[in-house]
């Protein structure tokens, strides 16, 4: 799922720093589904999908088969659909508050230079964003392993498994009094997610340390 968050987020920002009128108004509509209760989220989308919601009949319209029950891919595709529209929003805003702090004198010398939009991408826009960026991969990383309640609504980890994520076994696990494996399950959620916040934090430390000895 980041990596379509991630370049979509960050694309979004871009052309958000260009627009001139209706920049707050974007990017109030891209913080809404930020607020959205999680345990509505699946009861929406459902509503959506099914034949006869409005994307249910949509489909059904264009004679596009759909079938989200017993279509493994199609499954995915709306866990992946339903989790950018929810989750967009954080990576568009600070991906923007990032390229909003970057001082217009960058811009200017890299226009005298000729430097293409590419260039300015690589070497001003992203090396600038990329500390906020690394909060959103943490923070979405951190996310991905408390979803349940999404995969639960919509197939309940099916069809045939293959939505199961770890979340939901453990939930099985529980309901059905295995208390030990439980347990174990929740440790390795545990080490896992210390592990990805302690690689993040050395990585931002060894980012920071390097930036200062080029400015000294």
């Amino acid at each position: 799922v980041l990596s379509v968050q991630l370049p979509l987020g960050i694309a979004i920002a871009l052309k958000l720093t260009r627009m001139k009128h209706g920049r707050t108004l974007v990017i109030m509509l891209l913080a809404l589904p930020l607020v959205v209760p999680w345990n509505m989220i699946p009861m929406m989308w459902l509503n959506l999908i099914r034949p006869t919601g409005l994307l249910g009949q949509m489909f059904d319209g264009l004679a596009i088969p759909f079938d989200y029950k017993f279509n493994a891919l199609h499954t995915w595709a709306v866990l992946v659909v339903m989790d950018t529209w929810h989750w967009l929003g954080l990576v568009v805003i600070l991906s923007f508050a990032g390229l909003s702090g970057i001082s217009p004198a960058y811009y200017r010398a890299a226009a005298i230079d000729g430097a293409t939009p590419w260039a300015v991408f690589r070497h001003i826009q992203m090396p600038k964003i990329s500390g906020v960026l690394s909060i959103a991969i943490l923070l979405r990383f951190v996310d991905s392993f408390m979803i349940y309640t999404e995969a639960f609504r919509i197939n309940a980890g099916g069809p045939n498994f293959a939505t199961m994520f770890l979340s939901l076994d453990l939930g099985e696990e529980i309901n059905s009094f295995t208390y030990g494996a439980a347990a174990a399950r929740s440790m390795v959620y545990f080490l896992l997610v210390i592990t990805a916040a302690w690689t993040f934090r050395t990585a931002m430390d060894r980012r920071r340390s390097a930036l200062q000895e080029i400015n000294t």
